[in-house]
């Protein structure tokens, strides 16, 4: 089962969009860096790291496989977003 084992707020932003660049940590051996929080329409979500190809296609070096884990992920990053707003309000 995968776990988030740690989420660290790398830089929260005042731009329109992009609000945070964040890293995580799973199960206490993997960790990801340049996930980025955006601010869509409705709602706050999550963009993996991705890499710009010569045809200036961007690729995710690292996503999801299923939706049960982007919801696990999505949720467990914002939420950590949102609390790190909160303790430094």
């Amino acid at each position: 089962m995968l776990e988030i084992t740690e989420v660290k707020i790398r830089r929260v932003l005042d731009e329109p969009k992009l609000k945070a660049l964040v890293s995580i940590v799973i199960s206490d051996a993997i960790a990801v860096h340049d996930i980025k929080i955006i601010q869509g329409t409705d709602r706050l979500f999550v963009v993996m790291p991705s890499k710009k190809e010569p045809s200036g296609f961007f690729r995710n070096i690292i996503h999801p496989l299923n939706s049960e884990t982007r919801v696990l992920l999505e949720d467990t990053i914002v939420s950590a977003y949102l609390s790190h707003l909160n303790s430094n309000a």
